[in-house]
């Protein structure tokens, strides 16, 4: 095979057979398998070393927070036996002389800890092929958390990249890009930064916390939270619920805090009244006999009713 058609079915992915990855909620399409099979291709006279000195990161990042466990066991691994596959970069659209990770960037942080050089597979691709490789070549490898590939389907869209192409480099289906952009609409990007790429948390979960940042203020109650010295759990998950937890406990006390209720009657009990009063809404519910005509006289009356309101208002000290 040339080595112009290697990536030919990543960049021009077909609806093949998919998989279900139910820790992520995404599926993994048969481009993405294809990167997998395309690696023992690849190493047929085309992989070169390259110093790591002289590789870049990609232009769009794809990561949170890398795995410090994983990256030890890559470590380890690539110490004892090698680097097993290429990494793949293309030459620096503006860097003469450098090269940008397209995937891979992990293994690059191990050669630069281990002083060796990199293999890799040298290919000059446009930035569209580049980010559909690196979110097709994630996928396959299925490394990536959900919020985390939000993040990334969101910087693409940053950087003016059509639903057509996001859906294409992260092996969407339209349920989950549609709570893709709900999370990243509504949660701030501080507050999922401050988080993590909580791997074990899926799209569901941050839906429902992207419905919980819709409530007026509590955005901004999310990001004072994250800041403070109760958020302090180890993990991304835990502090996933943290999150998740402080807004929902939230949103209880406002429910059962939300108005104060009293009743009135009349001492003849002609009609009684039942009050509500949240701060923001006021309301008088009338009932019995004169329910009907004493609600009548109120609504005739009120000009006069808060011209004498007005009065007592401006009579008061201070005012």
């Amino acid at each position: 095979m040339a080595r112009k058609d290697i990536f030919s079915s990543v960049m021009n992915p077909a609806p093949a057979r998919a998989e279900r990855n139910e820790a992520l909620s995404y599926v993994v399409s048969g481009a993405s398998r294809s990167i997998k099979s395309s690696f023992e291709e690849l190493a047929k006279g085309s992989v070169v070393e390259l110093d790591p000195e002289i590789i870049d990161g990609s232009f769009v990042t794809d990561r949170i927070d890398d795995d410090d466990e994983a990256f030890q066991e890559l470590l380890a691994a690539v110490k004892e036996r090698g680097q097993d596959s290429p990494i793949l970069v293309r030459p620096h659209p503006s860097a003469p002389g450098r090269y940008q990770v397209v995937f891979g960037h992990r293994r690059v942080k191990v050669a630069r800890v281990l002083g060796r050089q990199v293999r890799a597979v040298v290919k000059p691709m446009a930035d569209q092929d580049h980010v559909i490789a690196q979110g097709q070549e994630n996928a396959a490898r299925s490394n990536l958390s959900f919020i985390e590939r939000t993040l990334f389907a969101k910087r693409l869209a940053d950087l003016g990249y059509d639903q057509t192409v996001i859906k294409s480099a992260l092996a969407l289906d339209a349920t989950t890009f549609s709570k893709m952009q709900s999370v990243a609409s509504h949660v701030p990007e501080a507050v999922i930064l401050a988080i993590g790429s909580a791997k074990a948390t899926g799209r569901d979960r941050w839906w429902q916390l992207s419905k919980l940042m819709q409530v007026p203020g509590n955005a901004e109650k999310a990001l004072a939270f994250v800041m403070s010295n109760d958020f302090a759990a180890e993990t991304g998950d835990a502090r996933f619920s943290q999150v998740s937890d402080f807004l929902a406990k939230s949103k209880r006390a406002v429910s059962s805090g939300a108005a104060a209720s009293k009743t009135w009657a009349a001492k003849d009990k002609s009609v009684n009244a039942a009050i509500k009063d949240s701060g923001k809404a006021f309301t008088l519910a009338l009932k019995a006999k004169n329910a009907s005509r004493f609600g009548a006289y109120i609504t005739d009356h009120l000009d006069e009713l808060y011209r004498a309101f007005q009065e007592i208002q401006s009579s008061k000290p201070g005012d």
